[in-house]
């Protein structure tokens, strides 16, 4: 009888210990799963918080890029201004004496140098009245000629040049329109 008592205990000791490995495995394979399921969460957040930094930067440097070219253009401006009496002066002066050759010259190089650095003057005679360039400093009534419509609001007298920087007015022009 102890033969079989054996037997019996040595069968049930190794079905206990398929019983523990099985449990085990499975134990171990849903810690596994646990763990790999927080990795894929961490790299996911990590990846996520990487790629918001990133675009972050880059806006950064974005935004300071157009800061700076802004700030420049508006030092370059303020300098442009300086000079807008100085073209106003040569202006009245070649008005004054129109065959002087010095004015002529002087008014030449102004005019090229504002083209140089982006300063347009602002079209007026002939033109529609536009506020955004023009100021109106009087309206006339201009008797019609034979023939010639008269047009409302279109200037016909310029009493000081309008600058642009770019596409930005530095200066309206002061103008006389018609009624």
């Amino acid at each position: 009888m102890e033969e079989k008592e054996v037997k019996i205990d040595e069968v049930s000791l190794s079905d206990a210990e398929k019983e523990v490995s099985s449990t085990e495995d499975t134990a171990n394979s849903d810690v596994k799963a646990d763990e790999t399921e927080k990795l894929k969460s961490e790299i996911t957040d990590l990846t996520d918080k990487y790629l918001r930094l990133a675009a972050e930067l880059e806006n950064t440097r974005r935004r300071a890029a157009i800061d700076i070219e802004s700030n420049a253009r508006n030092r370059a401006m303020s300098v442009a201004k300086k000079f807008l009496p100085v073209m106003d002066a040569i202006e009245a002066a070649k008005k004054h004496s129109p065959e002087d050759e010095g004015i002529k010259s002087m008014a030449k190089a102004m005019e090229d140098a504002f083209a140089q650095i982006g300063i347009t003057k602002i079209e007026a005679v002939g033109q529609i009245m536009n506020p955004q360039f023009h100021n109106a400093i009087q309206v006339i009534e201009v008797p019609s000629e034979e023939g010639a419509k008269n047009v409302p609001n279109t200037i016909i007298e310029e009493l000081q040049p309008g600058y642009m920087f770019g596409d930005t007015v530095m200066r309206t022009a002061m103008v006389i329109v018609s009624k």
